[in-house]
């Protein structure tokens, strides 16, 4: 197994595709609480109120749903060099270097085998307040919030027909390490939970069960304390959101949860994963069997199927 590298900060931003931009526009600011730092022909770049860069998350017009292409930051220049030549020297599909967009310089585009894009980059816009409603009241927190309000982008899921190509593909183009996985009794790894650095996750990989192909499952933003998740289903309970499952607690990584469908399609979650980081050098991945899993969450809440059937865009059967 390949060694964890430190080459890769963090998850930068995820592109999601719309086809009803207005409405899921507004659903981001209105309801979820994500800001919007600029607009061009064809997308939104939002961020929620503690991330530092200029976008989080690309809203992109487009004729059905899903991910456009998930984007990490490199840890310096030198970093994104040395992973583009692991990249390039690895097999894996290559779409090549892209001029970036509002929020970052260049790119370097690959694919891993299941039709998702991912790219690198490191030169990066930082956010500055441009109006007086955007200037938090405290100099140590990035911007003012409303609505739901979530911090920081957390992470994503992705749908793939098999974890473990997925998990060389991570391992070897990203330096990513496992931190959780479940083991099915057939043999296949049904989940891998991913991370770049000591956050407990920043993606994670779970089997498709829908019959699609490069399909998203969700993206997730993360809340201070379980508290604003309360808040922010009385908040989608009023505005007419679809919620899926939960407020509830995840018995993998132990996240406090609540799913809900955007006016696309696209599932999203707001999450709280408390304190928990992981700081060991020498982690031993947690495995969850499928006798673990058959118990629900962590506090016996069944995993409804939708969970597992549900993914953008939307599969023709």
């Amino acid at each position: 197994m390949p060694d964890h590298c430190h080459d890769v900060a963090h998850l930068g931003h995820v592109e999601m595709y719309t086809d009803r931009y207005e409405e899921s526009l507004a659903f981001f600011t209105d309801v979820y609480g994500l800001t919007l730092s600029g607009e061009d022909e064809t997308s939104a770049y939002l961020r929620a109120w503690d991330d530092y860069e200029f976008h989080s998350l690309k809203l992109t017009r487009h004729s059905t749903t899903g991910i456009g292409h998930v984007a990490y930051r490199t840890a310096s220049p030198e970093a994104l060099n040395r992973r583009v030549r692991a990249i390039e020297g690895s097999g894996y599909k290559v779409h090549g270097w892209v001029s970036g967009d509002l929020g970052h310089g260049r790119a370097f585009r690959f694919e891993d085998p299941f039709g998702h894009v991912f790219e690198i980059y490191y030169e990066t816009k930082w956010f500055k307040p441009q109006q007086d409603t955007e200037k938090a009241a405290l100099k140590n927190t990035a911007s003012a919030f409303t609505g739901a309000a979530p911090r920081r982008l957390d992470h994503l899921n992705l749908l793939s027909e098999d974890v473990s190509e997925f998990r060389q593909f991570m391992e070897t183009c990203l330096g990513s390490r496992v931190t959780e996985y479940i083991q099915l009794d057939n043999g296949r790894i049904g989940g891998c939970w991913f991370t770049v650095n000591n956050k407990t996750y920043d993606l994670a990989c779970t089997e498709e069960h829908g019959g699609g192909a490069g399909r998203l499952h969700h993206v997730t933003y993360a809340t201070d304390q379980r508290e604003d998740i309360l808040r922010a289903a009385d908040i989608f309970l009023q505005n007419g959101v679809h919620i899926e499952t939960g407020p509830h607690k995840h018995a993998i990584q132990g996240t406090f949860f609540l799913y809900v469908w955007e006016p696309a399609g696209n599932r999203v979650e707001l999450a709280n994963a408390g304190a928990r980081l992981i700081l060991a050098p020498d982690w031993e991945p947690v495995c969850w069997t499928e006798a673990d899993r058959k118990k629900g969450q962590a506090w016996g809440l069944k995993t409804i199927e939708t969970f597992h059937t549900h993914g953008t865009p939307p599969t023709r059967k």
